[in-house]
């Protein structure tokens, strides 16, 4: 079974933030999601509610005077309890960054995963949430693009005992990999090579391009030494037979998903 956040337990959500109207159409966008969401506007309110709700996760805006989101991070850092508690920061338009945005050398301290700048969409906000609460809990977040329907459910099932990873989409073709790679953004995706609509090294050379940061593992039938070598080239981490992808794909998926290349037949 794939799923985003509704596979989870209704996580909870602080937003801390002065602009009314950003606040409230990211709470529709992350309760559409099925998330529990408090909205605070002062840091005196939002400390208490750290303290007593105990959120999942923290959106933290701009607050006035200028300054005191940044101490609010701060003070969250300096408690042992609270430092791996996931922060997105989302800071005002650059136009207002004299008047109450973050400074210079409070962005710098901050993680570029973890800082935007508005305007921004609620709904990739909400799939920003989800990347930085998997990071928390170390799940690995997994794309299968296979065109037979009976092999993506193998995958899935065998993927479902992993507790460290999830399968957040699947693709019947390689186009629909790389819309996929782009509207859920996966940490890794199961390609296979002889897909319709596009192939799956072609697929892979565009996703390469695109989300540079989607780590792709061949999964296929045809494991000759020439398609190892065109997968490589295509930029694909790794490659593993159908035939021991049962004993494998775990393996295979760690090691790419750390940045390492999987397969001691792998070029």
């Amino acid at each position: 079974m794939t799923g985003d956040s509704e596979t989870r337990s209704d996580p909870k959500v602080l937003i801390i933030d002065d602009e009314p109207n950003f606040a409230s159409a990211l709470r529709i966008a992350l309760e559409a999601k099925s998330y529990q969401v408090t909205i605070v506007s002062h840091r005196r309110e939002a400390e208490e509610r750290i303290n007593t709700e105990e959120p999942d996760a923290i959106v933290l805006g701009t607050m006035s005077p200028r300054g005191e989101a940044f101490s609010l991070y701060r003070w969250l850092r300096e408690i042992p309890e609270l430092r791996e508690l996931p922060v997105l920061v989302i800071d005002c338009p650059v136009e207002k960054h004299l008047i109450k945005g973050w400074r210079t050398d409070e962005r710098l301290m901050l993680g570029s995963e973890d800082y935007l700048e508005r305007p921004v969409e609620p709904k990739l906000l909400v799939r920003r949430i989800e990347k930085l609460l998997d990071r928390k809990t170390k799940r690995i977040r997994v794309l299968v693009a296979d065109d037979h329907k009976i092999v993506r459910e193998g995958i899935i099932a065998l993927l479902a005992l992993e507790s460290e990873m999830q399968v957040v989409g699947e693709a019947a073709n390689g186009r629909e990999a790389v819309e996929k790679a782009l509207s859920v953004s996966p940490d890794v995706i199961l390609m296979d090579i002889v897909m319709p609509a596009m192939s799956g090294l072609e697929a892979t050379t565009e996703i390469r391009t695109k989300c540079p940061q989607v780590k792709v593992l061949i999964v296929s039938q045809y494991d000759d030494k020439q398609n190892m070598l065109v997968a490589s080239q295509a930029g694909a981490y790794g490659f593993i037979s159908k035939r021991a992808a049962a004993s494998k794909l775990v393996a295979g998926i760690r090691s790419v998903y750390s940045g390492r290349h999987f397969e001691e037949d792998f070029v």
